[in-house]
Order: structure tokens, then C-alpha cells, then sequence
């Protein structure tokens, strides 16, 4: 009978394990929701907003498990601001880029690595990049990119739940100063925490918390690894989403430093909106169940990729 009980509790306990790790849209509307916090006064570089960021995002990945490198989570660089035209003083800011591994089980694959990736900066109060310049108020980027900071979180979670599934190594970086001219990713690729040789695909989530009634996710750069295309096209049926899928048009977000490499990208964004760079991207907008999917979705493609025997080979589209 003590077997019997003892049984059905570790059975119960791995299946809270495993529960715990799932991805849910309550989980996601809680990151999106702090995140986009008025507190934090729209997440600008070097201010104390964004510092109560990378203090959750760094806590966030410590509380599962998922390690920092030799030096830490935080990759420090100073972010030269954007300034309206004619400005004379440009302001410099320390910020940094937030960076943790879940390191693969497969002995002869387990140093390649898949970089997982999002920028978690917005920008403030407004100024030179709004949609509404000369309006001075809270910019709380919901989606530009809470959404995609959350789903590194919720997809971070459940790759370092499921880590034994798991052949390559998979780096997580939160960006900073994305929007002032990608410039954490810039650094990253300046500066690697492992030879870029060994980074085979970078993927990277930019606004994808407004999934449309159609589920389109819309992505770039499917084409720049072997059977990128059909791999993301197939994977996105499987979880009823419409994949618009591009071999090239590489686009604008933190993928770009990595292409400029030579390294495969993945680029995947839910589209644009009205509420871009405005006070208006509100968490309230938000399709939390349609990011759920398309974390599903992204947490397939990295275990995929992951577990793929061929080696993983550079295709330039341009």
C-alpha cells in the first residue's frame, strides 16, 4: 500500500513538473502585464524602469534553471540614443544585453547552438521614433516587445523543463537597446559568449502578441538554413496557424546582426497595428491565446531544429 501511494505521488509530482512548465496564456498576460507596467515608464535604456526589467528577466531564468555564463546574465555595453534631427547632444546609456543557456544532452552536438531571442527595451516616453513624436507620454510597447520577451520567458520555461529533448544547446538573449538601432544585438555579435561558427540558426520573436482572426504569423530568413521553409510551413499547420512564410526578406529586428554574420535567422512577427510606437500598445490588445499558439509553435521549431542530425548550413538571400 506505501508503494501504492508513493507511486501516485511522484506520478502527481512529475506531472505538476511538467504542468507548471506548460505555456498558458495567464502566465503570458502576467509578463506582458509587468512588463508593460506604467512603473517602468516604457522600458528606456539605462533608466530605473528598465533596470526593474532586467532584474525580473534575470530572475525569471534563474527560477528555472536556466544558467548564466562564465561572467553572468548581464552583457553591459553603452547604447548611443537616438535624438530628434538637429540635436547636438547625444546621450550615451548603460544598459545591457540578458543572456542564459540550457545546455543540449547530445555529447557531439551539445556545442551548437540555437540563439533564441527578443528585445525586452521600448522607448519611454516617446520621443524621436514615435508615431506620435511630439506627444510626451508612457510608451508601454505591449507588444513592441513585451509579447516577445514574454515568450522568451514562457518558451525559455518549458525548453529548460524539457531539456532532455534536447541535442543542441539553446542560448536565450533579452536585447537591450533594440530600438535605437539594434544595438544589444550588435554588441552580442561583436562580442560572443561562444565563436559565431558554432551559433547554427538565431530566432528571434518582434511583436507577436497580435495573432489575427486569419492566425497568420508572418516570418523571414525561413530560407537561409536547409529545409528552413518547409520545416516552419509544416509546424505552423500542425498548430492550426496560416505561416507566411519568407526565404528571405530578413527585415529589421535583432535578426539582422546575426544574418550580417553569415548565421541562419528566423525573424517571426504577428504584423503591424495602429498602436506602433504610440501610448496606445496597451496589454489589453494583447491576443494572449493566440501567443500561446505561436509559442507553441516557435518551442516546436527550436526542439526540432534542435534534434536535427544534418548539420545546419548558411544560405544567403541575398
Amino acid at each position: 500500500m506505501k508503494f501504492f501511494f508513493l507511486s501516485v505521488f511522484l506520478f502527481l509530482l512529475r506531472f505538476a513538473g511538467y504542468a507548471q512548465a506548460d505555456i498558458t496564456g495567464a502566465e503570458i498576460k502576467n509578463h506582458i502585464s509587468f512588463l508593460s507596467s506604467p512603473d517602468n515608464k516604457g522600458r528606456y535604456p539605462g533608466t530605473k524602469g528598465s533596470r526593474r526589467v532586467i532584474r525580473y528577466i534575470v530572475k525569471d531564468f534563474k527560477s528555472h534553471g536556466i544558467e548564466a555564463f562564465a561572467g553572468g546574465y548581464r552583457q553591459y555595453f553603452v547604447a548611443k540614443m537616438r535624438v530628434r534631427k538637429g540635436v547636438m547632444d547625444t546621450p550615451y546609456k548603460r544598459t545591457c544585453n540578458i543572456i542564459g543557456v540550457i545546455r543540449g544532452s547530445d555529447p557531439a552536438l551539445a556545442d551548437e547552438y540555437i540563439v533564441l531571442g527578443a528585445h525586452y527595451d521600448h522607448l519611454g516616453m516617446g520621443g524621436p521614433s514615435s508615431k506620435k513624436p511630439d506627444t510626451v507620454a508612457i510608451h508601454p510597447g505591449a507588444d513592441d516587445n513585451a509579447s516577445g520577451t514574454a515568450a522568451l520567458l514562457e518558451i525559455g520555461e518549458k525548453l529548460a523543463a524539457n531539456r532532455g529533448l534536447l541535442k543542441r544547446s539553446i542560448i536565450l538573449i533579452a536585447f537591450g537597446a533594440e530600438e535605437q538601432g539594434l544595438l544589444g544585438s550588435k554588441y552580442f555579435t561583436e562580442h560572443p559568449l561562444v565563436p559565431l561558427s558554432q551559433i547554427k540558426l538565431m530566432i528571434n520573436m518582434d511583436m507577436v502578441g497580435r495573432l489575427n482572426a486569419e492566425k497568420q504569423i508572418h516570418m523571414g530568413g525561413a530560407g537561409t538554413f536547409p529545409g528552413g521553409m518547409e520545416l516552419m510551413k509544416e509546424l505552423g499547420k500542425a498548430e492550426g496557424l496560416d505561416p507566411d512564410v519568407h526565404a528571405g526578406d530578413v527585415g529589421g529586428s535583432d535578426h539582422v546582426s546575426f544574418y550580417k554574420k553569415k548565421i541562419p535567422v528566423i525573424g517571426l512577427h504577428t504584423g503591424g497595428h495602429p498602436q506602433y510606437h504610440t501610448p496606445q500598445d496597451v496589454v489589453g490588445l494583447i491576443n494572449l491565446e493566440g501567443e500561446k499558439v505561436v509559442c507553441d509553435y516557435i518551442y516546436n521549431a527550436i526542439v526540432a531544429v534542435s534534434k536535427r542530425p544534418e548539420a545546419i548550413t548558411f544560405i544567403d538571400q541575398h
